[in-house]
């Protein structure tokens, strides 16, 4: 059950001043346990023409559907990321023109690597995309130079005597020049080692994200989906499978993969308060998948309660996941997913109204984001574009309660954003019109205005005291801004031909990431208390007799934990969206085993219900 905080002192996170911050130097690139050329022949297909791995390392049948997705004749290059047992895989793809009927004027090949997952979601794999681009384009002018893959895998393969020296264990964050410890509670089974993509990732200055790092695609992601990406963040939390469904290229997809699966973790401080049986604190990333991913995933289905005694992988297999396709027959197999998020095709990024990607579950229902999510989205936004401003303008904020007021929201909010958004968000229900009239009738309009007050301080929260990496953040029930980003590249200040770094180009990434996290802590934090002052009361009934009565109640149907519609909008979430109201109940079932019931927002009047 959850953990009680009562007597505790409130959660806080201090970042330490730069003068105290302890830069590691650490590799540029992490080692590779196997590196291979696929080539693709008119009659063959694909087929590896030359390898290089670690003994007990597969690659034959599983690297060549792995890196070439579906649909990649169409493209002239892209990065395809993917994972391979213990390995996350990353694969250069180039299709260059050449004068040779047999191969079709075309020459397509894909240069990749392996390297281990134990370094993090992709095993900071994304640090050798520059070097496999390279390859890539020497061995597509001439395939038979195979020598640069050589001289790659003596620099770069995995040494046993490399690890033996290795200073930090790879379980640590071994990519972020910070550490901030947490303090560590006993272990609870699923509780797992924090990886390089769990780690500290605050910007110390001189730092910066690497170039091929997925987090650099944050903002696209906020305006490829806009408001979608709360109902997607709710799904991911739930540990559902999802499902992208796109066309070629890829590497944007599996950057969103990337990054959806980072906006979903639970912070470590949050996640102890959790049950014993809760899913995993993070959502499994998969990122491209194919047809012949079909047996996996049908395998995973099975569920698989996490131990103590099981490995990392092991625990979080048949705990959701998501991935990406370019093969639409997964589309097609509603049994492997439960959310199905199809991409706009390529060319909709040239419309005059902008595209939307479409979110539907199993039975084809589209899932749509709530009038609260719009409102946030907006919030968001505007938050950031503050930040970005105070990046340029020393000294200000990008947002807090007392700065950004309801109407200065509503007048900075874009409204062309509310008319191409209104076929994602669900429309205004009768319920909600008759109750704000009524409000506003009986108050004179203090009531809606007191609320849309409470509501955009309680978004402005989110955002504040980010508006520099270095800023002392305390807040409560902190959302361990030490996971929100990570694998940052050092800079080698040595080097000459460095060129400058702008030390607040991860700003708005980090924002974002925090913000995401600080959303999920806010939701868990007021579900644990209710559950937590249910169990305390339910022990006041044991003690006092009346325990029997009580479990015989609960035993034949009661309705479970009460929660009214106040809690439901100190979560953040809309009071009068019936899928909120759902998700409540599955997010209380997955993670505290309770039973709940959601008391709607209404008016009564001389005890009759009235709306």
């Amino acid at each position: 059950m959850a953990a009680s905080r009562r007597g505790q002192p409130e959660l806080q996170v201090r970042l330490p001043s730069t003068p105290s911050i302890a830069i590691t130097t650490l590799p540029d690139l992490p080692p590779i346990h196997a590196l291979f050329l696929i080539d693709f022949d008119v009659k063959a297909g694909y087929t590896i023409s030359w390898k290089a791995s670690r003994p007990g390392v597969e690659l034959e049948g599983v690297v060549e559907y792995k890196s070439l997705p579906s649909g990649l004749h169409t493209v002239p290059d892209d990065l395809i990321y993917f994972v391979h047992g213990g390995f996350a895989g990353l694969s250069a793809f180039v299709n260059a023109p050449v004068e040779d009927t047999e191969t079709r004027n075309a020459r397509m090949l894909a240069v990749g690597v392996l390297v281990p997952l134990s370094y993090g979601r992709l095993g900071r794999a994304w640090r050798h995309a520059e070097g496999l681009k390279t390859m890539a384009s020497t061995l597509a002018a001439n395939s038979k130079d195979t020598a640069v893959l050589e001289q790659y895998w003596q620099k770069n393969q995995f040494r046993e005597e490399a690890v033996e020296e290795e200073p930090t264990a790879p379980s640590e964050s071994v990519e972020s020049p910070i550490h901030l410890r947490t303090p560590s509670k006993a272990s609870r089974g699923h509780v797992r080692s924090r990886s390089a993509s769990d780690g500290t990732a605050f910007l110390p200055p001189g730092h910066r994200l690497s170039p091929y790092h997925p987090a650099r695609s944050l903002t696209n992601l906020l305006d490829t989906f806009g408001p979608l990406i709360f109902p997607i963040q709710r799904a991911a939390l739930l540990r559902k499978r999802i499902l992208i469904s796109c066309h070629a290229p890829v590497q944007e997809a599996c950057n969103f993969v990337y990054n959806i699966s980072i906006l979903s973790n639970i912070p470590q401080p949050t996640f102890d308060l959790l049950s014993m049986s809760s899913p995993p604190h993070r959502l499994r990333p998969l990122f491209s998948i194919g047809i012949h991913d079909i047996p996996f995933l049908m395998e995973d289905v099975k569920p698989r309660r996490n131990s103590s005694d099981s490995r990392e992988n092991e625990q979080e297999t048949g705990t959701g996941w998501i991935a990406c396709t370019t093969d639409s027959i997964l589309a097609k197999k509603n049994t492997l997913w439960d959310v199905l998020i199809t991409m706009p095709l390529p060319h909709a990024s040239k419309a005059k109204h902008h595209v939307w990607p479409k979110v539907e579950n199993q039975n084809g229902v589209l899932i749509k984001a709530t009038q609260r999510d719009l409102r946030r989205f907006h919030s968001l936004k505007t938050g950031l574009a503050r930040l970005q401003a105070s990046a340029s303008s020393p000294g200000t904020s990008p947002t807090t309660p007392r700065t950004l007021s309801p109407i200065a929201a509503q007048d900075t909010s874009d409204t062309f954003l509310d008319e191409e958004a209104e076929e994602i968000v669900e429309p205004l229900s009768w319920t909600a019109l008759a109750y704000n009239g009524f409000m506003w009738w009986a108050s004179a309009g203090e009531q809606a205005h007191s609320e849309q007050a409470e509501e955009s301080a309680q978004d402005a929260a989110l955002l504040v005291d980010l508006s520099s990496p270095w800023a002392n953040i305390s807040m409560s029930h902190s959302a361990d801004l030490s996971t929100s980003i990570a694998s940052l590249t050092p800079r080698r200040v040595s080097a000459p031909t460095s060129t400058p770094l702008d030390p607040d180009e991860a700003r708005t990434e980090l924002a974002i990431i925090a913000y995401f996290h600080r959303l999920t802590t806010q939701i868990l934090s007021v579900l644990a208390d209710i559950v937590e002052s249910e169990s305390d009361e339910e022990e006041d009934e044991d003690e006092g007799g009346h325990g029997a009565l009580l479990s015989a109640s609960a035993g034949n149907g009661g309705e479970g934990v009460r929660i009214d519609s106040e809690a439901v909008a100190r979560m953040g979430l809309d009071v009068w969206s019936a899928a909120d109201a759902e998700f409540v109940k599955a997010l209380a079932d997955a993670y505290f085993e309770r039973r709940t019931y959601i008391e709607g927002k209404g008016v009564e009047i001389c005890g009759v219900r009235v709306c």
